[in-house]
């Protein structure tokens, strides 16, 4: 109990630290909340690049316990909400949404968890909810592609195996081709269709499709860099290289 009070006694002195600087501090006092949308991303972009190994855990989630904290503030001047019901209202959520920990419901695994989840979560948002509500619509267009796919499997809408989804990237890929020497309109249609089925073969084959592409991403980076250092290194920039002498350095910077 020593030690629960201890992290008691540190957040209240974090609350009040914060709500001091919402008094005192010129820049703090200036904050609303469109302006701390984007210190809300950056701060959990930090953490996420943390858990990767790339920064300091416990600073970056400090940072991102920061936001709520601050926006609670901002919230509790107008006489909006106060922290106790940012709390409260996670707090019962969470009771709530884990009927098989909190009360006499029962999970076999994590997929029943979800499920679970998804259907309290419908029959409280009453009839006028849908399957995919929850998916926020500012989110990174590939993470809002798999949980939309996501949360429609888990009503039954889904096909049946990941040989099926393939298939469908394969079909996919041939409108595509086909749409090639139409329109732009029609070329943007079937390359969001032929993503959105790819982020489905990424979900069948359980990989994280934003976590796929950051690889990507950084594997393209690296190679590039290599590309330029060796150029540099030749006395020559990539943008005067003929197509056969990138592509040379590409293989070597592969290798």
């Amino acid at each position: 109990m020593e030690d629960r009070s201890v992290e008691y006694l540190a957040f209240e002195h974090l609350v009040e630290i914060v709500r001091r600087l919402r008094k005192e501090c010129p820049w703090d006092r200036e904050q609303t909340f469109e302006s701390v949308k984007s210190c809300v991303l950056e701060e959990a972009y930090e953490v996420i690049d943390a858990l990767s190994g790339k920064g300091d855990l416990p600073e970056e989630l400090g940072d991102l316990l920061l936001q709520p904290l601050f926006i609670t503030a901002m919230a509790e001047e107008k006489g909006v909400f106060g922290l106790d019901k940012v709390i409260h209202h996670i707090a019962d959520k969470l009771v709530r949404r884990h009927p098989h920990v909190f009360g006499e419901g029962k999970a076999k695994n994590a997929e029943e968890v979800l499920q679970k989840w998804a259907s309290l979560k419908r029959q409280e948002k009453g009839a006028e909810g849908s399957h995919l509500d929850g998916v926020p619509s500012t989110a990174p267009t590939l993470l809002k592609a798999y949980r939309l796919s996501q949360k429609a499997s888990r009503a039954g809408f889904d096909w049946p195996d990941r040989e099926s989804v393939r298939d469908k990237c394969e079909e996919e890929w041939r409108e595509l081709l086909e749409s090639w020497k139409g329109s732009r309109e029609e070329l943007e249609e079937e390359l969001g269709d032929l993503l959105f089925t790819l982020c489905n073969l990424a979900r069948f084959s359980k990989i994280d499709p934003e976590q796929a592409l950051e690889k990507a991403c950084q594997k393209f980076s690296q190679r590039f860099r290599q590309m330029e250092k060796r150029a540099l290194e030749q006395g020559q920039d990539l943008k005067d290289l003929s197509p056969q002498a990138l592509d040379t350095l590409w293989n070597q910077s592969k290798s």
